[in-house]
Protein backbone atom coordinates (compact mmCIF):
# COMPACT_ATOMS: atom_id res chain seq x y z
CA UNK A 1 0.00 0.00 0.00
CA UNK A 2 1.59 3.48 -0.92
CA UNK A 3 1.57 6.36 1.60
CA UNK A 4 -1.40 7.93 -0.35
CA UNK A 5 -3.75 5.07 -0.12
CA UNK A 6 -2.82 4.99 3.36
CA UNK A 7 -3.90 8.71 4.06
CA UNK A 8 -6.78 8.11 2.06
CA UNK A 9 -7.73 4.46 3.72
CA UNK A 10 -7.50 6.21 6.71
CA UNK A 11 -9.80 8.89 5.79
CA UNK A 12 -12.43 6.64 4.61
CA UNK A 13 -12.64 5.00 8.09
CA UNK A 14 -13.58 8.33 9.23
CA UNK A 15 -16.62 8.93 6.79
CA UNK A 16 -16.41 9.58 2.85
CA UNK A 17 -13.41 11.95 1.20
CA UNK A 18 -14.12 14.00 -1.52
CA UNK A 19 -10.96 14.90 -4.24
CA UNK A 20 -11.07 16.73 -7.47
CA UNK A 21 -9.80 19.12 -9.74
CA UNK A 22 -10.82 23.13 -9.83
CA UNK A 23 -9.14 24.62 -13.05
CA UNK A 24 -8.64 28.40 -12.20
CA UNK A 25 -9.25 30.69 -15.64
CA UNK A 26 -9.29 34.39 -16.34
CA UNK A 27 -8.10 37.23 -18.08
CA UNK A 28 -4.53 38.05 -17.01
CA UNK A 29 -3.59 39.50 -14.01
CA UNK A 30 -7.29 38.65 -12.52
CA UNK A 31 -5.37 37.82 -9.19
CA UNK A 32 -5.57 33.64 -10.19
CA UNK A 33 -1.71 32.51 -8.52
CA UNK A 34 -2.77 35.36 -5.10
CA UNK A 35 -5.75 33.33 -5.15
CA UNK A 36 -4.26 29.84 -5.43
CA UNK A 37 -1.34 30.72 -2.71
CA UNK A 38 -4.44 32.04 -0.37
CA UNK A 39 -6.55 28.77 -0.64
CA UNK A 40 -4.01 26.15 -0.65
CA UNK A 41 -2.26 28.08 2.15
CA UNK A 42 1.28 28.73 1.03
CA UNK A 43 3.09 30.05 -2.03
CA UNK A 44 2.79 27.62 -5.07
CA UNK A 45 2.10 30.01 -7.93
CA UNK A 46 4.61 33.02 -8.60
CA UNK A 47 2.99 36.56 -8.44
CA UNK A 48 3.54 39.66 -10.19
CA UNK A 49 2.78 42.89 -11.37
CA UNK A 50 3.80 41.81 -14.90
CA UNK A 51 0.94 40.47 -16.67
CA UNK A 52 0.97 36.61 -18.00
CA UNK A 53 3.64 35.30 -15.27
CA UNK A 54 2.21 32.07 -15.24
CA UNK A 55 3.27 29.78 -18.11
CA UNK A 56 1.98 26.20 -17.62
CA UNK A 57 -0.47 24.75 -15.42
CA UNK A 58 0.47 24.76 -11.75
CA UNK A 59 -1.46 22.17 -9.59
CA UNK A 60 -1.95 23.53 -5.51
CA UNK A 61 -3.32 21.44 -3.40
CA UNK A 62 -5.77 22.19 -0.27
CA UNK A 63 -7.07 19.75 1.88
CA UNK A 64 -10.67 20.93 3.33
CA UNK A 65 -12.52 19.05 6.27
CA UNK A 66 -12.54 15.40 4.32
CA UNK A 67 -11.87 16.67 0.66
CA UNK A 68 -8.62 17.33 -1.31
CA UNK A 69 -8.84 19.99 -3.57
CA UNK A 70 -6.70 20.17 -6.65
CA UNK A 71 -6.22 23.89 -7.91
CA UNK A 72 -4.93 24.16 -11.53
CA UNK A 73 -3.77 28.12 -11.80
CA UNK A 74 -3.55 28.02 -15.37
CA UNK A 75 -2.26 31.12 -17.24
CA UNK A 76 -4.31 33.57 -18.53
CA UNK A 77 -6.26 33.56 -21.19
CA UNK A 78 -5.64 36.33 -23.93
CA UNK A 79 -5.21 37.27 -27.69
CA UNK A 80 -2.09 35.32 -28.21
CA UNK A 81 0.55 37.27 -30.31
CA UNK A 82 3.31 34.89 -30.23
CA UNK A 83 4.37 31.18 -30.39
CA UNK A 84 4.93 31.57 -26.32
CA UNK A 85 1.30 33.03 -26.40
CA UNK A 86 -0.81 30.68 -28.48
CA UNK A 87 0.80 27.95 -25.86
CA UNK A 88 -0.16 29.17 -23.04
CA UNK A 89 -3.59 29.64 -23.99
CA UNK A 90 -3.60 26.39 -24.93
CA UNK A 91 -2.30 25.02 -22.38
CA UNK A 92 -5.40 27.45 -20.60
CA UNK A 93 -8.27 25.68 -22.39
CA UNK A 94 -6.29 21.92 -21.56
CA UNK A 95 -6.33 22.43 -18.42
CA UNK A 96 -9.75 24.13 -18.08
CA UNK A 97 -11.41 20.60 -19.88
CA UNK A 98 -9.72 18.30 -17.99
CA UNK A 99 -10.96 19.63 -15.16
CA UNK A 100 -14.27 18.60 -12.72
CA UNK A 101 -14.81 21.86 -12.29
CA UNK A 102 -14.35 25.12 -13.40
CA UNK A 103 -13.55 28.21 -11.63
CA UNK A 104 -14.05 32.08 -13.72
CA UNK A 105 -11.96 34.61 -11.92
CA UNK A 106 -13.14 37.67 -12.70
CA UNK A 107 -10.90 41.69 -11.97
CA UNK A 108 -13.96 43.35 -10.44
CA UNK A 109 -12.93 46.28 -11.36
CA UNK A 110 -12.07 45.41 -14.52
CA UNK A 111 -15.71 43.90 -15.45
CA UNK A 112 -15.95 42.58 -18.34
CA UNK A 113 -13.80 44.11 -20.85
CA UNK A 114 -11.55 42.99 -23.11
CA UNK A 115 -10.59 39.43 -22.45
CA UNK A 116 -13.00 38.69 -19.92
CA UNK A 117 -15.79 38.72 -22.64
CA UNK A 118 -13.90 36.26 -25.04
CA UNK A 119 -13.77 34.05 -22.11
CA UNK A 120 -16.97 34.06 -21.15
CA UNK A 121 -17.86 33.10 -24.78
CA UNK A 122 -15.43 30.71 -25.06
CA UNK A 123 -17.14 28.92 -21.63
CA UNK A 124 -20.33 28.00 -23.61
CA UNK A 125 -18.54 25.02 -25.40
CA UNK A 126 -17.38 23.36 -22.24
CA UNK A 127 -19.33 20.79 -20.69
CA UNK A 128 -18.38 21.05 -17.10
CA UNK A 129 -19.92 22.32 -13.86
CA UNK A 130 -18.83 26.32 -13.56
CA UNK A 131 -18.41 28.39 -11.19
CA UNK A 132 -18.13 32.51 -11.15
CA UNK A 133 -15.37 34.21 -8.05
CA UNK A 134 -15.94 38.00 -8.26
CA UNK A 135 -12.36 39.48 -7.17
CA UNK A 136 -10.91 42.61 -5.43
CA UNK A 137 -14.56 43.05 -4.14
CA UNK A 138 -13.32 45.59 -1.17
CA UNK A 139 -13.14 48.05 -4.54
CA UNK A 140 -16.23 48.06 -5.91
CA UNK A 141 -19.70 49.28 -4.78
CA UNK A 142 -21.70 46.39 -3.92
CA UNK A 143 -24.60 47.60 -6.58
CA UNK A 144 -21.74 46.84 -9.20
CA UNK A 145 -20.81 43.34 -8.03
CA UNK A 146 -24.32 42.73 -8.49
CA UNK A 147 -24.39 43.96 -11.89
CA UNK A 148 -21.45 42.38 -13.03
CA UNK A 149 -22.55 38.79 -11.91
CA UNK A 150 -25.98 39.45 -13.48
CA UNK A 151 -24.40 40.41 -16.67
CA UNK A 152 -21.86 37.12 -16.57
CA UNK A 153 -24.40 34.56 -15.94
CA UNK A 154 -26.47 36.22 -18.58
CA UNK A 155 -23.62 35.10 -21.32
CA UNK A 156 -22.97 31.24 -19.02
CA UNK A 157 -25.20 30.35 -16.23
CA UNK A 158 -22.90 29.75 -13.57
CA UNK A 159 -23.90 27.08 -10.88
CA UNK A 160 -22.56 28.97 -8.24
CA UNK A 161 -21.01 33.23 -8.03
CA UNK A 162 -18.92 34.15 -5.07
CA UNK A 163 -17.77 37.35 -4.18
CA UNK A 164 -13.80 37.13 -2.60
CA UNK A 165 -10.96 39.06 -2.29
CA UNK A 166 -7.74 36.87 -2.46
CA UNK A 167 -5.96 39.43 -1.08
CA UNK A 168 -7.62 39.77 2.21
CA UNK A 169 -9.38 35.81 2.47
CA UNK A 170 -13.09 37.61 2.28
CA UNK A 171 -15.29 34.95 1.31
CA UNK A 172 -12.68 31.99 0.71
CA UNK A 173 -13.97 30.13 3.53
CA UNK A 174 -17.78 29.94 1.64
CA UNK A 175 -15.72 29.24 -1.12
CA UNK A 176 -13.74 26.12 0.33
CA UNK A 177 -16.97 24.56 1.65
CA UNK A 178 -18.31 24.85 -1.20
CA UNK A 179 -15.77 23.01 -3.30
CA UNK A 180 -15.56 20.16 -0.68
CA UNK A 181 -19.15 19.76 -0.95
CA UNK A 182 -19.32 20.10 -4.71
CA UNK A 183 -16.19 17.45 -5.81
CA UNK A 184 -16.98 14.01 -6.30
CA UNK A 185 -16.85 11.45 -3.62
CA UNK A 186 -13.19 9.43 -3.68
CA UNK A 187 -9.82 8.80 -2.32
CA UNK A 188 -7.20 11.58 -2.37
CA UNK A 189 -4.61 11.95 -5.00
CA UNK A 190 -1.75 12.93 -3.18
CA UNK A 191 -0.36 12.62 0.35
CA UNK A 192 -1.97 14.66 2.91
CA UNK A 193 1.09 16.98 3.07
CA UNK A 194 1.90 17.78 -0.35
CA UNK A 195 1.28 21.17 -1.55
CA UNK A 196 2.28 21.07 -5.24
CA UNK A 197 2.94 18.61 -7.86
CA UNK A 198 5.83 21.14 -9.34
CA UNK A 199 9.02 19.38 -9.02
CA UNK A 200 11.13 21.45 -6.36
CA UNK A 201 13.94 22.30 -9.33
CA UNK A 202 10.96 23.90 -11.55
CA UNK A 203 9.44 25.64 -8.12
CA UNK A 204 13.02 27.14 -7.56
CA UNK A 205 13.27 28.36 -10.88
CA UNK A 206 9.90 29.84 -10.83
CA UNK A 207 10.68 31.76 -7.70
CA UNK A 208 13.57 33.12 -9.64
CA UNK A 209 11.67 34.22 -12.63
CA UNK A 210 9.29 35.67 -10.15
CA UNK A 211 11.76 37.66 -8.21
CA UNK A 212 13.09 38.47 -11.60
CA UNK A 213 10.15 40.19 -12.78
CA UNK A 214 9.30 42.01 -9.53
CA UNK A 215 12.85 43.86 -9.35
CA UNK A 216 12.78 44.45 -13.54
CA UNK A 217 9.43 44.82 -14.46
CA UNK A 218 9.34 47.85 -16.02
CA UNK A 219 13.19 47.41 -17.69
CA UNK A 220 12.99 44.04 -18.74
CA UNK A 221 10.64 42.55 -21.50
CA UNK A 222 8.45 39.41 -21.00
CA UNK A 223 11.07 37.12 -22.76
CA UNK A 224 13.06 35.94 -19.95
CA UNK A 225 13.48 32.72 -19.00
CA UNK A 226 14.53 30.59 -15.79
CA UNK A 227 15.99 27.00 -15.53
CA UNK A 228 17.44 25.02 -12.67
CA UNK A 229 20.49 23.19 -14.46
CA UNK A 230 22.22 22.17 -11.10
CA UNK A 231 20.87 20.78 -7.72
CA UNK A 232 23.29 19.20 -5.16
CA UNK A 233 22.50 18.22 -1.47
CA UNK A 234 25.57 18.74 0.49
CA UNK A 235 26.78 17.01 3.43
CA UNK A 236 26.24 20.03 5.96
CA UNK A 237 22.55 19.85 5.39
CA UNK A 238 22.49 22.92 2.84
CA UNK A 239 21.35 22.68 -1.09
CA UNK A 240 23.97 24.38 -3.55
CA UNK A 241 21.34 25.67 -6.72
CA UNK A 242 22.98 26.99 -10.13
CA UNK A 243 20.45 28.61 -12.27
CA UNK A 244 20.27 29.94 -15.48
CA UNK A 245 18.70 33.17 -16.80
CA UNK A 246 17.91 33.56 -20.29
CA UNK A 247 17.21 36.60 -22.53
CA UNK A 248 17.21 37.74 -25.87
CA UNK A 249 19.29 39.80 -26.02
CA UNK A 250 23.01 41.78 -25.00
CA UNK A 251 20.99 44.72 -23.82
CA UNK A 252 18.80 42.62 -21.60
CA UNK A 253 21.37 40.95 -20.02
CA UNK A 254 23.16 43.93 -18.85
CA UNK A 255 19.56 45.09 -17.33
CA UNK A 256 19.29 42.17 -15.55
CA UNK A 257 22.88 41.65 -13.95
CA UNK A 258 22.46 45.63 -13.43
CA UNK A 259 25.05 48.37 -12.21
CA UNK A 260 28.23 46.29 -10.81
CA UNK A 261 26.36 43.50 -10.55
CA UNK A 262 23.59 45.17 -8.00
CA UNK A 263 20.18 43.89 -9.81
CA UNK A 264 21.33 40.21 -10.31
CA UNK A 265 22.49 39.93 -6.14
CA UNK A 266 19.46 41.69 -5.15
CA UNK A 267 17.29 39.22 -6.99
CA UNK A 268 19.74 36.15 -5.78
CA UNK A 269 19.05 37.24 -2.52
CA UNK A 270 15.06 37.75 -2.52
CA UNK A 271 14.98 33.90 -4.31
CA UNK A 272 17.42 32.35 -2.20
CA UNK A 273 15.89 34.15 1.08
CA UNK A 274 12.43 32.24 0.25
CA UNK A 275 14.15 29.09 -1.37
CA UNK A 276 15.87 28.52 2.35
CA UNK A 277 12.50 29.41 4.22
CA UNK A 278 10.12 27.04 1.33
CA UNK A 279 12.86 24.25 1.83
CA UNK A 280 13.63 24.74 5.49
CA UNK A 281 17.64 24.03 4.72
CA UNK A 282 20.64 26.91 3.50
CA UNK A 283 20.61 27.45 0.32
CA UNK A 284 23.54 28.23 -1.72
CA UNK A 285 22.19 29.57 -4.76
CA UNK A 286 24.28 30.79 -8.31
CA UNK A 287 22.44 32.59 -10.83
CA UNK A 288 23.97 32.82 -14.38
CA UNK A 289 22.56 35.41 -17.08
CA UNK A 290 22.63 34.03 -20.56
CA UNK A 291 21.77 35.52 -23.91
CA UNK A 292 20.27 32.87 -26.16
CA UNK A 293 18.36 34.84 -29.39
CA UNK A 294 14.55 33.51 -30.28
CA UNK A 295 14.85 31.11 -26.96
CA UNK A 296 10.52 31.46 -27.43
CA UNK A 297 11.03 29.96 -30.77
CA UNK A 298 13.01 26.97 -29.25
CA UNK A 299 11.24 23.58 -28.56
CA UNK A 300 13.30 22.14 -25.93
CA UNK A 301 12.52 25.35 -23.57
CA UNK A 302 8.54 24.58 -23.78
CA UNK A 303 9.32 21.29 -22.63
CA UNK A 304 11.02 22.91 -19.89
CA UNK A 305 8.13 24.86 -19.15
CA UNK A 306 5.82 21.96 -19.55
CA UNK A 307 3.93 23.90 -22.49
CA UNK A 308 3.56 22.05 -26.19
CA UNK A 309 5.55 23.37 -28.24
CA UNK A 310 2.93 24.85 -31.25
CA UNK A 311 4.08 24.45 -34.72
CA UNK A 312 2.69 27.26 -36.38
Amino acid sequence: MTENEHIAGDEKEAGATHSGFVALIGPTNAGKSTLMNRLVGAKVSIVSHKVQTTRAIVRGIAIHGRAQIVFMDTPGIFKPRRRLDRAMVTSAWGGAKDADLIMLLIDSERGLRGDAEAILEGLKEVRQPKILALNKIDQVKREDLLKLAAAANEVVPFERTFMISATTGSGCDDLMDYLAQTLPEGPWYYPEDQISDLPMRQLAAEITREKLFLRLHQELPYSSHVETEKWEERKDGSVRIEQVIYVERESQKKITLGKGGEAIKAISTASRNELSEILEQPVHLFLFVKVRENWGDDPERFREMGLEFPRH
